[in-house]
Protein backbone atom coordinates (compact mmCIF):
# COMPACT_ATOMS: atom_id res chain seq x y z
CA UNK A 1 0.00 0.00 0.00
CA UNK A 2 1.08 3.34 -1.15
CA UNK A 3 1.87 6.01 1.63
CA UNK A 4 0.85 9.84 1.21
CA UNK A 5 2.88 12.12 2.98
CA UNK A 6 0.46 13.58 5.65
CA UNK A 7 1.36 15.71 9.04
CA UNK A 8 0.18 13.65 11.89
CA UNK A 9 -2.74 16.28 12.77
CA UNK A 10 -3.67 15.76 9.06
CA UNK A 11 -4.24 12.38 9.46
CA UNK A 12 -5.68 12.45 12.68
CA UNK A 13 -8.39 14.74 11.10
CA UNK A 14 -8.64 12.88 8.46
CA UNK A 15 -9.47 9.57 10.35
CA UNK A 16 -11.96 11.66 12.85
CA UNK A 17 -14.14 12.74 9.89
CA UNK A 18 -14.08 8.98 8.70
CA UNK A 19 -15.22 7.61 12.02
CA UNK A 20 -17.99 10.17 12.99
CA UNK A 21 -19.30 9.50 9.55
CA UNK A 22 -19.14 5.86 9.93
CA UNK A 23 -20.48 6.49 13.61
CA UNK A 24 -23.26 8.42 11.75
CA UNK A 25 -24.32 5.99 9.06
CA UNK A 26 -24.27 2.76 12.34
CA UNK A 27 -26.31 5.31 14.52
CA UNK A 28 -28.91 5.88 11.74
CA UNK A 29 -29.81 2.00 10.82
CA UNK A 30 -30.17 2.24 14.63
CA UNK A 31 -32.41 4.76 15.11
CA UNK A 32 -34.19 4.05 11.97
CA UNK A 33 -34.70 0.27 13.28
CA UNK A 34 -35.85 1.02 16.38
CA UNK A 35 -38.87 3.95 15.26
CA UNK A 36 -39.41 1.37 12.76
CA UNK A 37 -38.29 2.98 9.29
CA UNK A 38 -39.41 -0.13 7.19
CA UNK A 39 -43.18 0.42 6.30
CA UNK A 40 -42.89 0.63 2.81
CA UNK A 41 -40.07 0.45 -0.15
CA UNK A 42 -39.56 4.04 0.07
CA UNK A 43 -38.54 4.19 3.99
CA UNK A 44 -35.74 1.09 3.11
CA UNK A 45 -33.66 3.82 1.34
CA UNK A 46 -31.75 5.59 4.40
CA UNK A 47 -30.90 2.21 5.28
CA UNK A 48 -29.40 0.95 2.05
CA UNK A 49 -27.58 4.25 1.88
CA UNK A 50 -26.30 4.51 5.54
CA UNK A 51 -24.62 0.62 4.26
CA UNK A 52 -23.17 1.93 1.55
CA UNK A 53 -21.72 5.22 3.03
CA UNK A 54 -20.55 2.70 6.06
CA UNK A 55 -18.68 0.44 3.33
CA UNK A 56 -17.35 3.82 1.35
CA UNK A 57 -16.29 5.10 5.06
CA UNK A 58 -14.56 2.05 6.41
CA UNK A 59 -13.09 1.02 2.77
CA UNK A 60 -11.70 4.93 2.50
CA UNK A 61 -10.42 4.87 5.74
CA UNK A 62 -8.49 1.62 5.43
CA UNK A 63 -6.74 2.43 2.09
CA UNK A 64 -6.77 5.72 1.46
CA UNK A 65 -6.38 5.52 -2.59
CA UNK A 66 -7.46 7.49 -5.21
CA UNK A 67 -9.71 4.93 -6.43
CA UNK A 68 -11.74 4.12 -2.68
CA UNK A 69 -11.47 8.20 -2.26
CA UNK A 70 -12.79 8.95 -5.79
CA UNK A 71 -15.14 6.75 -4.81
CA UNK A 72 -16.13 7.51 -1.28
CA UNK A 73 -17.14 10.83 -2.66
CA UNK A 74 -19.76 9.64 -5.33
CA UNK A 75 -21.15 7.65 -2.35
CA UNK A 76 -21.44 10.89 -0.34
CA UNK A 77 -23.35 11.96 -2.98
CA UNK A 78 -25.48 9.86 -3.16
CA UNK A 79 -25.80 10.33 0.61
CA UNK A 80 -26.41 13.51 0.46
CA UNK A 81 -29.08 13.56 -2.35
CA UNK A 82 -30.93 10.92 -0.63
CA UNK A 83 -30.94 12.78 2.71
CA UNK A 84 -32.20 16.11 0.33
CA UNK A 85 -35.00 13.55 -1.13
CA UNK A 86 -35.79 12.14 2.72
CA UNK A 87 -36.42 15.94 3.82
CA UNK A 88 -38.61 15.56 0.62
CA UNK A 89 -40.80 12.85 1.43
CA UNK A 90 -41.33 14.31 5.52
CA UNK A 91 -42.57 17.37 4.36
CA UNK A 92 -45.14 15.99 1.80
CA UNK A 93 -45.80 13.25 4.39
CA UNK A 94 -46.77 15.98 6.87
CA UNK A 95 -48.19 18.31 4.05
CA UNK A 96 -50.42 15.97 2.82
CA UNK A 97 -51.51 15.00 6.70
CA UNK A 98 -52.48 18.73 7.43
CA UNK A 99 -54.62 18.51 4.13
CA UNK A 100 -56.47 15.41 5.12
CA UNK A 101 -57.01 17.14 8.39
CA UNK A 102 -58.32 19.89 7.13
CA UNK A 103 -60.28 18.86 3.95
CA UNK A 104 -61.14 22.64 2.99
CA UNK A 105 -57.47 24.22 3.53
CA UNK A 106 -55.42 25.01 0.88
CA UNK A 107 -51.65 24.03 1.52
CA UNK A 108 -49.99 27.61 1.93
CA UNK A 109 -52.38 27.77 5.18
CA UNK A 110 -51.03 24.49 6.76
CA UNK A 111 -47.44 24.73 5.99
CA UNK A 112 -46.06 25.86 8.75
CA UNK A 113 -48.22 23.00 10.71
CA UNK A 114 -46.59 20.68 8.71
CA UNK A 115 -43.21 22.26 8.93
CA UNK A 116 -43.80 20.62 13.14
CA UNK A 117 -45.52 17.85 11.61
CA UNK A 118 -45.32 13.81 13.13
CA UNK A 119 -42.17 13.35 10.31
CA UNK A 120 -39.41 15.19 11.68
CA UNK A 121 -37.85 17.74 8.67
CA UNK A 122 -33.81 17.25 9.98
CA UNK A 123 -34.20 13.69 10.77
CA UNK A 124 -33.16 12.78 6.98
CA UNK A 125 -30.29 15.13 7.36
CA UNK A 126 -27.77 13.50 9.08
CA UNK A 127 -26.89 11.32 6.75
CA UNK A 128 -26.02 14.24 4.59
CA UNK A 129 -24.12 15.55 7.19
CA UNK A 130 -22.14 12.24 7.16
CA UNK A 131 -22.15 12.97 3.55
CA UNK A 132 -20.28 16.10 4.40
CA UNK A 133 -18.07 15.16 6.97
CA UNK A 134 -16.12 12.12 5.00
CA UNK A 135 -16.20 14.42 1.54
CA UNK A 136 -14.18 16.95 3.89
CA UNK A 137 -11.90 13.98 5.19
CA UNK A 138 -11.02 14.02 1.36
CA UNK A 139 -10.28 17.48 1.28
CA UNK A 140 -6.69 17.94 -0.45
CA UNK A 141 -5.74 14.20 0.21
CA UNK A 142 -2.47 13.42 -1.29
CA UNK A 143 -3.97 10.58 -2.96
CA UNK A 144 -6.09 12.63 -4.90
CA UNK A 145 -3.18 14.63 -6.72
CA UNK A 146 -3.01 13.43 -10.20
CA UNK A 147 0.75 12.27 -11.29
CA UNK A 148 2.88 14.29 -13.43
CA UNK A 149 2.50 11.97 -16.55
CA UNK A 150 5.58 10.43 -17.33
CA UNK A 151 7.48 12.60 -20.12
CA UNK A 152 9.46 10.52 -23.02
CA UNK A 153 12.78 12.24 -23.93
CA UNK A 154 13.39 11.50 -27.84
CA UNK A 155 16.98 11.96 -28.18
CA UNK A 156 17.10 12.89 -31.86
CA UNK A 157 18.40 10.13 -33.99
CA UNK A 158 20.92 10.11 -36.73
CA UNK A 159 19.87 8.99 -39.65
CA UNK A 160 22.70 7.35 -41.83
CA UNK A 161 22.52 6.88 -45.40
CA UNK A 162 24.51 4.03 -46.78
Amino acid sequence: METFPMSPVEQRLRSFLLLVAGGICVGTVVELALSDHFETLTQLIPFGLAALGLLAVAAAFLRPQRSTLLGLRVVMGLLIFGSLFGVYEHLSSNLLFELEMRPGAIWTSVFVMALKGASPLLAPGILALAGMLASAATYQHPALQRKPAATAVHEPQSITHR
